[in-house]
């Protein structure tokens, strides 16, 4: 009989603290358990009897990384409950606010926590020794999300500038005018950018489940749409937990999640596998260039999925830049009414879909609180992801299979923090 055991005590390039466990034995995944282990943070409960205006500054800070994310989809909700009408200008700087959020969060990604992986390197600071232009390309761009972030948020950790109907001060001209520019300059960026993680030495693997995002009628969704699922699923934002349900797992504080019965995929290459068609002409003619097919299952080409949704974002911000300093100065809010209801909303955080459901009393104070992030949706997935890792990779020593399953993991860009409302691992190979 033979067993292995692996154990890693801390996963490094992700955000917050976990541990996998993996024991083989016979050539077979006897157990595997991602565990997340960080506190519970209770964000839903002590958002009850909070007034309505609060939420979105308290909920931004649930992530440093995509606070927008959480801001714009509490907000829908909100509005949802409410019945406010935001108008087209104010659903465009929307639009363009998640547009640095994508920017800033995707290049953190693929520069510092991912690429060293497909270079053999321990970190980002080895890269940089090794790739100076590309890690200085990537942290430029980082800085212009940022930028942009903090032009409607006031700072680009924990912005402070959205709200419920809007946001509380529309940018100047002169801003508006200095970003623009600043994005023009960038689009040779990120066209390279796609180009280079597209040459990335990916393993050759596939990985078949349900693939889930939202779906627009016209454009690559950001913050509107329905809920797509690969299988041919559209529903209503607001009618997620008729097919989604949430459970918990004795080894993990984080819950897991099901889409009818079975684990399923949120992120950037489930969202791009399901929006090919959305896709600008110039952004969709890179993808090309690359000569990787897509849709594609492999998880690894979540690289270029996340270089592809930067070039979407510039494309995009570069667009309602243009046409904002064509019209008068918008109203950047409408009125919010309080009233006794019940609202939804979701949006696509850089990590895949980001739900909110809030049931308010007739004041306007919150009677109970849901959220359901990309990182909990995608925990059973990734389960199922490393098993089948393991069972392709069972030639390799222990350090090189834990090295593969780390580099897997990080795929997803879990935001384990979130998840918690990773990584520790160890491989069992019994001997």
């Amino acid at each position: 009989m033979s067993e292995r055991k692996i154990e890693v005590p801390v996963l490094a390039r992700v955000e917050g603290e976990g541990a996998l466990h993996v024991k083989i034995r016979d050539g077979q995944v006897e157990d595997l358990r991602l565990r997340i282990f960080e506190p519970p943070r209770f964000f839903e409960t002590f958002l009850q009897q909070r007034d309505w205006w609060e939420i979105p500054d308290i909920t931004s800070r649930i992530c440093g990384i995509c606070p927008v994310a959480y801001q714009l989809s509490s907000s829908q909700a909100i509005e949802a409950a409410f019945g406010a009408v935001l108008t087209p200008e104010i659903r465009a700087l929307r639009r363009l606010y998640y547009c640095g959020e994508w920017i800033e969060s995707h290049a953190l990604h693929i520069h510092l926590l991912a690429a060293p992986d497909f270079f053999g390197f321990p970190d980002a600071m080895s890269l940089a020794k090794s790739h100076p232009a590309e890690v200085r390309r990537g942290l430029h761009l980082q800085g212009l999300g940022n930028d942009l972030v903090k032009m409607f948020g006031g700072r680009a950790v924990n912005p402070v500038g959205a709200r419920p109907g809007g946001f509380y001060r529309a940018p100047s001209y002169s801003e508006v005018r200095a970003m623009l520019e600043r994005f023009r300059a960038a689009q040779d960026d990120a066209a390279e950018l796609i180009a280079w993680t597209a040459k990335f030495n990916f393993p050759d693997i596939q990985r078949d489940a349900p693939r889930v995002s939202l779906r627009h009628h016209s454009e690559y969704p950001m913050a509107q749409g329905n809920i797509l699922a690969s299988t041919g699923l559209e529903i209503d934002v607001a009618d997620f937990e008729h097919h989604y349900r949430e459970f918990q797992v004795p080894h993990s504080t984080a819950l897991h999640a099901h889409l009818d019965g079975k684990p399923y995929w949120v992120g950037p290459l489930p969202r791009l596998n399901n929006n090919l068609d959305r896709l600008p002409d110039a952004t969709a003619h890179l993808l090309e260039k690359t000569g990787i097919r897509f849709p594609s299952n492999n998880p690894f080409h979540s690289a270029v999925a996340r270089a592809v949704e930067i070039h979407i974002a510039i494309e995009e911000a570069i667009r309602i830049l243009a046409a904002y300093l064509k019209q008068p100065l918008p109203k950047p809010y409408v009125n919010i009414v309080p009233k006794e209801g019940e609202g939804a909303g979701c949006t696509e955080a850089p990590r895949g879909l980001l739900w909110h459901r809030y049931r308010f009393n007739a004041e306007g104070k919150v009677v109970k609180a849901v959220i359901t992030p990309p990182t909990s949706q995608n925990q059973a997935h990734m389960e199922n992801d490393l098993r089948q890792s393991v069972l392709e990779s069972l030639d390799l020593d222990d350090g090189a299979l834990q090295a593969h399953l780390e580099a897997g993991v990080r795929n997803y860009d879990p935001c384990i923090s979130c998840s918690t409302h990773f990584l520790k691992t160890t491989i069992d190979r019994g001997d």
